[in-house]
């Protein structure tokens, strides 16, 4: 069985984050909870669930990301047996359903895939858990691609999963909101193999600190429509 790690972002998610360590199945080697500035019992209900807390306090879910990854390489040097094979990457607001991370990581261990999207699907999506303003932006910014690139993605889901000497090949370098979009632009101009799985969604436990917010929403569209625009003349 591959060594797989996971990765959570989580900025203040003390009421959910229990939940999604508790659920995540038990053939991972070690789930990785990076507190992004958080000021409540986050931290603390992290590591009661058994998960391995870091602190970033530079705001933004790419700097979470990265710090988790910096993490992993540092522990791979000074232990080589240590090195996952497959990193998961999953929101700690509950939302997604970390018992589906079997069948996020599938495509890669069955069919050798490099990279594994969760596609949040109407049909498996629960009522009012994406605003209209995702859904708008998750098309849009899928369009782009298709038009651009002739990928065929339709989502930009967070709970997805990639081969871990793949995605350091990516060099990802996006500190906020353009995180999984530059995953899956990168991924697109390296020529990686990638396919989507559909996963269930529900409304997540807690305020969205992006989606829930109009300023939020907006530097979002912007950051991932600059990334799409910036690869497609490159």
């Amino acid at each position: 069985m591959p060594k797989i790690k996971v990765i959570i972002p989580a900025f203040n998610e003390q009421d959910s984050i229990a939940k999604v360590i508790q659920d995540i199945p038990s053939l991972v080697e070690e789930v990785i909870v990076v507190s992004n500035n958080s000021t409540d019992l986050t931290e603390v209900n992290a590591k009661q669930a058994g998960a391995t807390v870091l602190t970033e306090n530079r705001k933004g879910y790419g700097y979470a990301c990265l710090k988790g990854m910096d993490y992993i390489a540092s522990t791979s040097l000074s232990n080589p047996l240590k090195k996952p094979d497959i990193i998961v990457f999953l929101d700690g607001d509950y939302s997604d359903y970390p018992e589906e991370l079997t069948k996020i990581i599938a495509p890669i261990i069955e069919d050798n895939i490099d990279l594994v999207i969760g596609s949040r699907v109407k049909e498996l999506r629960e009522d009012g858990a994406m605003t209209p303003q995702q859904i708008f932006g998750n098309w849009l910014a899928t369009k782009l691609m298709s038009i651009f690139f002739n990928a065929k993605f339709t989502d930009l889901g967070p709970f997805r999963a990639i081969k871990y000497e793949k995605l350091l090949a990516l060099n990802m370098v996006d500190k906020t909101y353009g995180w999984t979009v530059e995953m899956q632009l990168k991924a697109l101009k390296q020529k990686l193999s990638y396919t989507e799985v559909p996963v269930n969604y529900r409304n997540r436990i807690g305020v969205s600190k992006v989606s829930g917010t109009i300023k939020g929403s907006i530097f979002a569209g912007v950051k991932i429509l600059s990334w799409i625009f910036k690869y497609s003349f490159k």
